[in-house]
């Protein structure tokens, strides 16, 4: 991925959240990842040291309570940011052209994914369905010789009832598999939503990942 910021930008950025109101780090960690929309989420690395140096600088004062580190900016901070109000707003609009792109490209990264995954579940099932299929020659695979027991006076052979039992026991394990996956992604989107982190990016891949799945699973049962 491209650099999100251009040399000096998020300096910039970081004394904007901060006129906002103080925060921990770990908040203006989560501020930035929110404002690009899951997309780009700074490290600590990248974070701690910046704020670091504007308070070297004098522009973000620092207190502690407990382990954390309160951040907050000083009068030298807002006089920094009222004369670079121009170049914040051009950084605004910068920042929504990089958002888009990053979109577009996680878009593009899942819609490959999951053609990948619809052909390789084409290919599965076109297999399956090819080795199920009637030999060219007509010869077929030697049966044993009837009995009484393959059939009943009124009904249908007992081998196509185990395979409509087979097939229900499928279908049951298919339906558990989906009841769990709607579980562990309801449970994802609870702790996603207690972070704040679900937005409209959140809800396009989202439903980009959905419609290529609900795709490939029907290309396989066809």
């Amino acid at each position: 991925m491209a650099p999100v910021f251009a040399h000096g930008q998020l300096r910039l950025y970081l004394l904007a959240l901060l006129e906002q109101g103080s925060a921990h780090g770990y908040e203006i960690i989560r501020a930035l990842s929110e404002r690009f929309g899951g997309v780009y989420r700074p490290s600590p690395g990248t974070i701690y040291p910046r704020l670091a140096r504007l308070e070297d600088e004098g522009l973000v004062a620092r207190s502690d309570e407990g382990r954390k580190g309160t951040y907050a900016l000083t009068d030298a901070g807002r006089e920094e940011l009222g004369r670079r109000r121009e170049e914040l707003a051009q950084l605004e609009q910068d920042l929504a052209g990089t958002v888009r792109d990053l979109a577009a490209q996680v878009r593009a990264d899942v819609r490959d994914s999951m053609a990948g995954l619809r052909a390789e579940l084409a290919a599965a099932a076109q297999e399956a369905r090819a080795s199920s299929a009637p030999r060219p020659d007509g010869a077929s695979t030697p049966e044993r010789p009837a009995s009484r027991d393959d059939h009943r006076a009124d009904g249908p052979r007992v081998d196509e009832q185990s395979a409509r039992h087979a097939s229900h026991a499928h279908r049951v394990e298919v339906e558990a598999m989906l009841q769990r996956f709607r579980d562990d992604v309801r449970a994802d989107l609870r702790q996603a939503d207690a972070r704040a982190a679900v937005g409209p990016l959140t809800v396009e891949t989202v439903r980009t990942v959905l419609d290529s799945a609900l795709a490939a699973v029907r290309s396989t049962l066809r």
